[in-house]
C-alpha cells in the first residue's frame, strides 16, 4: 500500500508544525518550494523536499503528478497566504478536499475584499483606491486625515502607513509609487507590473480584535497591541477582555464576512476595531494566522488548528471542543536599530520562569538587522500562559525584561 503524503506548497514560520502534525497523524509531509535550501529545518528535521517553480501551475500539477506514483496524496495545503489559492487549485484538480480558489483570490485582493463587504452593508471604514500621487491625495482630502495607506495586494502589515498630515501623505505616497515598496500578485511573491493600486482607508480608531475561525465556527477573539505607524502587531492576548455581548457581535460580524466572500470552507482570520459605532472590519485573511497564534489558541482553549485544518485537508472531520480556559498572553520582540546584531541572551532565564510557555529568537548573533516597517522584522517572541489575565500579563512582562540584546549600527555612510 503507498505511503499516504501531505503535500505543502511554500513555507512560513507555522510551516514546521504543519510538517510536525501531519507526521502525528501518520502522514508523510512533503515540501514543495522554489527554494528549500532557505528553511533550515528541512535540512534538520529530514523533511522530503522538492524544488519546482510554485509561481507556475502546471509546473506543481505535473510535480504532483509525478508524486502520484509513488505516494497516496491525501491532500494538499499551504500554510503560506501567499500560495493558499494555489494549493486550492492542485487540490480541485486532483479532486482533494480544499478551498475554493476563487475566493481566497477575491479576498487576497483587498480592494475587491472592500467591495464586496461594504456591497453587503458589512462595517467597515471609508475607502478609495488610488493609482496615482494626485488620486491619493484627492481620496485622502475627501475621507479625512489621517489616514492609512496599503497596497491592494499584501501581507505581515508590509507597505501600510498611518498618514497623519499632509506632508507625511505626500512622503509615503513617493516611497509607496517611486520603487521602495514591492508590489505583490494575489498569487505569486513578484513585482506588480500593473499600474500599482493603492487603498486609501479611513483610520478605524479604537480597540483591535483579531477572530479565528475554522470554517463557519469561531474558535476565539483576541485583543491585538499593533503599533503605529505601521500597524505592525507588537502582541495579543487571548482571550480578549470582552462581554459575552461585545463578543456575540464580533463573532456574528466575522462570520458574516466569511460568508460574503466565500470562506466557509478551512481557517480564516479577521482583524476588527471597536469603534464609535462599534466594530468594524478592517481586514478578512483567508488563512491560518501566523506563528505564534496557533500556539496561544492550543494553550488557551486546547484546540490545534493545524492539526484541525490537516484534518479537513485529508477528508476528515475536525475537533474544535475547547478542552480548557486559560488566558495567554504573547509580546513580540523587535529590534530598537538597524545594524549588526552583536548578541541576544536571556531567552534560558526568561523560559525558566513559571507560567511561560514558549520563548523563540528568529535572530542569530552576527545577522544583519534591516528594519522595513513589516511583520518580518520581529527577531522573537515570549507566551506566558495563566488562568488569570493579570497574572499572565505580569509574568510575560518579567520575561520579556529579562531578554536583551545589543546591535551595532551600520557605518555612518557620510
Amino acid at each position: 500500500m503507498a505511503r499516504r503524503a501531505l503535500v505543502l506548497v511554500g513555507a512560513t514560520r507555522n510551516t514546521l508544525r504543519y510538517v510536525q502534525s501531519a507526521q502525528r497523524l501518520g502522514l508523510h509531509p512533503i515540501m514543495l518550494s522554489a527554494d528549500p535550501g532557505q528553511y533550515d529545518y528541512i535540512a534538520a528535521k529530514g523533511i522530503e523536499a522538492i524544488r519546482v517553480d510554485t509561481d507556475n501551475l502546471d509546473a506543481l500539477i505535473r510535480e504532483c503528478s509525478l508524486l502520484r506514483t509513488t505516494y497516496d496524496i491525501a491532500g494538499i495545503t499551504s500554510s503560506a497566504e501567499s500560495f493558499y489559492a494555489t494549493a486550492g487549485k492542485l487540490s480541485r484538480h486532483f479532486g482533494l478536499a480544499g478551498p475554493n480558489p476563487a475566493s481566497i483570490e477575491r479576498c487576497c485582493d483587498k480592494f475587491i475584499q472592500r467591495q464586496l463587504l461594504a456591497e453587503a452593508g458589512v462595517p467597515g471604514p471609508a475607502y478609495r483606491v488610488a493609482v496615482n500621487a494626485t488620486e491619493v491625495e484627492r481620496f485622502a482630502a475627501e475621507i479625512g486625515l489621517p489616514v492609512i495607506l496599503k497596497p491592494a495586494f499584501g501581507m505581515g502589515s508590509s507597505g501600510v502607513r498611518l498618514c497623519r498630515n499632509v506632508d507625511e501623505l505626500a512622503e509615503y505616497t513617493t516611497d509607496l509609487l517611486g520603487g521602495k515598496h514591492v508590489w505583490l500578485s494575489s498569487s505569486k511573491q513578484r513585482t506588480w507590473q500593473a499600474s500599482p493600486r493603492i487603498l486609501v482607508e479611513e483610520f478605524a480608531q479604537g480597540p483591535q480584535y483579531n477572530l479565528e475561525a475554522m470554517g463557519n465556527e469561531v474558535i476565539g477573539i483576541a485583543v491585538a497591541d499593533y503599533g503605529q505607524p505601521n500597524f505592525v502587531c507588537r502582541g495579543h492576548i487571548y482571550p480578549a477582555p470582552l462581554t459575552d455581548e461585545e463578543c456575540a457581535r464580533i463573532a456574528d460580524i466575522s462570520l458574516s464576512c466569511l460568508r460574503v466572500l466565500g470562506l466557509g470552507w478551512g481557517p480564516a482570520n479577521i482583524e476588527l476595531r471597536w469603534t464609535k459605532r462599534g466594530p468594524v472590519v478592517i481586514e478578512v485573511n483567508p488563512r491560518l494566522a501566523g506563528s505564534p497564534v496557533p500556539e496561544m489558541v492550543q494553550l488557551a482553549y486546547g484546540v490545534d488548528l493545524i492539526t484541525e485544518h490537516i484534518k479537513l485537508v485529508i477528508g476528515k472531520k475536525c475537533d474544535l471542543r475547547r478542552r480548557h480556559s486559560h488566558t495567554v498572553a504573547a509580546r513580540y520582540l523587535f529590534a530598537d536599530r538597524d545594524g549588526t546584531l552583536d548578541r541576544i541572551d536571556g531567552h534560558n532565564r526568561a523560559a525558566a520562569l513559571s507560567g511561560v510557555a514558549e520563548v523563540k529568537s528568529f535572530a542569530k548573533t552576527k545577522t544583519l538587522i534591516i528594519r522595513r516597517g513589516d511583520a518580518g522584522d520581529r527577531i522573537g517572541h515570549v507566551i506566558a500562559a495563566s488562568p488569570s489575565h493579570a497574572r499572565a500579563e505580569a509574568i510575560l512582562q518579567q520575561a520579556v525584561d529579562l531578554i536583551n540584546w545589543s546591535i551595532t549600527p551600520f557605518p555612518d555612510p557620510w
